[in-house]
């Protein structure tokens, strides 16, 4: 299995909606995808549809050793994408792992243990750099950060940066980064342009060539419990999530690599 967070510690960013349209993407290639919600907030799983009662069995049980990564996740309405739903009880596992051992390798642990019948993990992490998305990296080959156009972004990305530094020298040696892909473009504000100038210009080819739009049907599809790509596969957000998703297959060869 190829494991890959997604985050960024900065709410707002389009992560939630990069896991569930990537996700489906992937799945659509007949690759066996899990999604892991690991933000308190759930919204992975209510924008794939699963409602509060199928939700017995989550990321925190999965965290806290109740339940394995088997027996947490459950089949969603697109064919070979599976999820670990997130309950409001992941909101308190920040405080409760730290009286567990090796609190910060919880998720690797249930995932080393897995039966691996998926092909990707794509773990949705919380806006925060806490606990949750600690154990998200450690148990992560790669990291797929979503960034927004937008002048305080670049600041929240020198952060995320420095903790992927720490992550890899104290527990995951492997972790690399598999790309940054920007978020709600928008070509009529010329800040955005100098935001993707100024990224491109320091990360280089880390960055992502496909860009995210700026799209009303990848804001509307998540209230039908649906991925943008089945609510409305023409409309610019979905082919945009499509190319994103051929670009990140090519890139998956050297995550394996990396992490061999």
């Amino acid at each position: 299995m190829k494991v890959i967070a997604i985050a960024n510690q900065k709410g707002g960013v389009g992560k939630t909606t990069t896991a569930i349209n990537v996700g489906t993407a992937l799945a659509a290639t007949a690759s066996r995808v899990l999604l892991i919600d690991l933000d308190p907030q759930g919204n992975a799983s209510t924008g794939l549809g699963v409602s509060r009662a199928d939700r017995a069995t989550s990321s925190y049980d999965l965290l806290v050793g109740d339940a394995s990564l088997s027996e947490a996740a459950i089949a969603t309405q697109v064919p070979r994408l599976d999820i670990v739903p997130a309950t409001v009880d992941l909101s308190g596992a920040e405080i409760e792992l730290i009286e567990f051992d090796a609190r910060t390798h919880r998720l690797d642990r249930a995932v080393q243990r897995s039966d691996a019948r998926w092909d990707v993990v794509l773990i949705d992490c919380p806006p925060s750099l806490g606990l949750l998305t600690i154990n998200a990296m450690v148990a992560a080959h790669a990291l797929l950060v979503p960034l927004q156009c937008e002048f305080f972004a670049l600041e929240g990305l020198s952060q995320l940066l420095s903790t992927v530094e720490r992550i890899r020298s104290r527990f995951n040696p492997g972790l690399s980064i598999l790309g940054v892909v920007l978020t709600m473009f928008d070509r009529r504000n010329r800040l955005t342009d100098q935001v993707s100038d100024d990224v491109r210009a320091v990360l280089g080819k880390v960055v992502f060539d496909t860009v995210i739009p700026r799209n009303v049907r990848l804001s509307e599809a998540p209230s039908h419990g649906l991925p943008a790509l089945i609510y409305d596969y023409r409309c610019v957000g979905s082919q945009a999530y499509m190319a994103l998703a051929r670009e990140l297959i090519l890139r998956l060869p050297n995550v394996a690599k990396a992490a061999a």
